[in-house]
């Protein structure tokens, strides 16, 4: 059996990634549902918003879900009681340093699966005890690395002996087996999820997610430590501009925040920011999470079965 789907009881080794705005209730529940694992997305969230939306992930589904702790948050230990106190089996981190935090969850009974950006962060994770890690190249949408997928994932596979989950560049079958062919256990998706029936977000978001091309996408924010993956518009020149004129880390994830809610809120895709992978130019249509995830685990079957020998 996969190993990442005996360690978290999941049918599938497909993660839900947790996009600021659009990895709430009505997707985290209908990905593990569908057999994956679905993540319930924090930053910039209280602890009283994430108690309503566990309540809501379970009246969709009683599968396994995850809830993401983004360690760039102000309030990560009142958000780390909440996931104690409601019996969450699955904490995923993002942006900081996961370490301290893995004795105590594992305490609670919570496997920590961190995402990384690197080979060196990846055994430094293992070593403090994290159950699996996440890879994610700069192919991804939102904040990335500086490293493709391809190259990320066999450096990481290498340094580790924990489960290896692959994200960024991937949004069907064929990548899932792709993963399986680089040595890794299972895949992260964000951007295939985004352009699903249920996510949260306006319908003129997920429009732009299939009416991109395959070189729309733009990343800023490197020179000040916070790369971000975006359609390229009006407004991504704009936080261009911000940076060249002193815009400070903080200032710019602010900037970046407001613009993006505008987009998920509103459909307004102009004055707002689309944060989303180069795989788009893979995505043409809006469909429902059980059919994508269907359809990934039946390709990724047909093409591990059909690939050629040397």
């Amino acid at each position: 059996m996969n190993r990442v789907c005996e360690l978290l009881n999941i049918d599938y080794p497909i993660f839900q990634g947790s996009m600021a705005g659009v990895a709430e209730a009505p997707l985290a529940g209908a990905v593990s549902e569908a057999g994956g694992l679905g993540v319930i997305a924090t930053a910039g969230r209280k602890g009283d918003w994430l108690r309503e939306q566990i309540k809501t992930v379970r009246e969709i589904t009683d599968k396994t879900f995850a809830v993401n702790l983004m360690l760039m948050s102000h309030n990560t230990e009142e958000i780390m009681e909440v996931i104690i106190d409601e019996g969450i089996k699955v904490v995923t981190t993002g942006a900081g340093n996961a370490a301290p935090l893995i004795a105590p969850l594992h305490e609670a009974g919570i496997k920590v699966v961190p995402v990384v950006a690197n080979a060196r962060q990846a055994k430094k994770m293992e070593d403090a005890g994290a159950d699996a890690v996440v890879c994610e190249g700069t192919e991804a949408g939102g904040h990335v690395g500086e490293v493709t997928t391809m190259p990320l994932a066999r450096a990481v596979i290498a340094a580790v002996d924990i489960p290896v989950i692959i994200a960024g560049g991937i949004s069907d079958g064929h990548g899932l087996a792709a993963a399986f062919a680089l040595g890794g256990e299972g895949v992260q998706l964000g951007t295939v999820f985004c352009a699903s029936e249920e996510a949260p977000i306006a319908q003129g978001y997920k429009e732009a997610i299939v009416n991109c091309g395959l070189t729309d996408t733009v990343v800023v924010g490197r020179s000040i430590g916070a790369p971000v993956r975006l359609i390229q518009n009006d407004m991504v020149a704009k936080l261009q501009e911000e940076i060249d004129n002193g815009s400070t880390r903080d200032e710019f994830e602010k900037s970046n925040l407001q613009m993006l809610l505008t987009a998920i809120t509103k459909g307004d895709t102009e004055n707002g920011i689309v944060t989303i992978g180069q795989v788009a130019g893979n995505i043409t249509e809006i469909r429902p999470v059980k059919e994508i995830i269907d359809s990934i685990v039946e390709e990724a079957r047909e093409a591990l079965k059909n690939m050629p020998s040397i």
